[in-house]
């Protein structure tokens, strides 16, 4: 089981005279879900990401970054994220074939 997904940005976030190409999102732990709706996540709503995507990221994104993100950016994370709320049985890679 992967904790830890690599996102290449379409477009680079800016920061000071850097620029922030890939990010890593780790798996979350409960306590840093807290004030978050699961469902919300799961259904990648905006505001849920822009709380819990900060708190998993490498480097670590502000709220604020998060917020003038591209949209193809933001839906790739949201995808991550929601993918690693879900149990293992319902995903993809858990079915063998026999």
């Amino acid at each position: 089981m992967t904790t830890t997904k690599t996102i290449t940005l379409d477009t680079p976030i800016k920061r000071g005279d850097d620029s922030i190409i890939t990010i890593d999102l780790r798996k979350p732990a409960a306590g840093e879900l807290r004030g978050c709706n699961l469902t919300d996540l799961l259904q990648m709503d905006v505001a849920a990401l822009q709380r819990v995507v900060p708190r998993i990221s490498t480097p670590a994104l502000t709220e604020q970054e998060v917020a003038r993100m591209d949209p193809a950016d933001l839906l790739q994370m949201g995808s991550e994220v929601a993918g690693f709320l879900l149990p293992k049985a319902t995903k993809p890679e858990a079915f063998q074939p026999e």
